[in-house]
């Protein structure tokens, strides 16, 4: 991790959220307790900041410098509220096209991915506050600078913003292995999200219960799956094409 990916020490990750610095979470030893510690989690708690209390190892490991057991992990964009995006879209006479990471963690995945939702019109990327990859240099050099032009929406939960796109007219479609419908087959000519999971652990059985359709990718060699960057790519471009046959707004 690059110095410049986050700030460290109690005054001066207040001075950060006081400022108004995109933080995506907070690394906390275990035991910090204090008067200013305590001032110091009610205003991350007010600024609806992530903090994990860690072992003072894993602050150690990212800088040697005296963290006095806080480390601020800075976001590399802006992030941007789902609930001011969708209405926006419809303002704007879009045909919305959504992508929401359940899970992904893995850096290069997330890049690669929003790499290709930039080249594929995508309206904007959500992720979750929890269990989710920290959007970082690494990330958008990765996406080979695609994250600087693609919102990205870091929601509390996968569901809470499930519940919001189906109250607003979405249709929710999830990348599943072991779903029936070939993933040609759905209709994405409508207002649009595709749900994407971590490899390993594939859609929360939450998020799941939530998906309006299920579609899987072909697949006929002997390996089990398709890389998760690859299998949203194929997906996306599904999208877009039938859109395109259909001569509907794609970008």
């Amino acid at each position: 991790m690059e110095s410049s990916d986050y700030i460290f020490g109690l005054r001066a990750v207040m001075e950060a959220i006081e400022a108004g610095k995109e933080i995506d979470k907070i690394f906390v030893k275990k035991d910090m307790h204090g008067d200013l510690a305590a001032e110091f989690f009610d205003m991350a708690r007010a600024n609806d900041i992530l903090i994990q209390r860690v072992p003072v190892e894993k602050l150690n490991k990212i800088t040697r410098k005296n963290h006095q057991g806080v480390i601020a992990i800075l976001s590399a964009v802006t992030y941007h509220r789902l609930d001011h995006i969708v209405p926006q879209l419809y303002e704007d006479g879009m045909l919305p096209f959504i992508v929401i990471l359940d899970g992904i963690t893995d850096v290069r995945n997330f890049g690669a991915i929003a790499r290709t939702c930039e080249c594929a019109g995508v309206d904007a990327i959500v992720i979750p506050q929890r269990g989710s990859v920290s959007v970082g240099g690494d990330a958008v050099k990765t996406s080979a600078g695609a994250l600087l032009h693609l919102p990205v929406c870091r929601e509390r939960s996968v569901t809470g913003a499930l519940h919001f796109l189906k109250d607003n007219g979405y249709r929710i479609v999830a990348a599943s292995e072991k779903a029936d419908i070939n993933y040609t087959k759905a209709d994405y000519t409508v207002p649009v999200a595709i749900v994407m999971g971590a490899e390993d652990t594939g859609i929360s059985p939450e998020a799941l219960k939530l998906c309006d359709t299920f579609v899987s990718i072909p697949q006929f060699g002997n390996i089990s799956s398709l890389n998760v960057s690859v299998a949203a790519g194929v997906i996306m471009y599904e999208v877009v094409r039938q859109r395109l046959e259909a001569d509907m707004e794609v970008i």
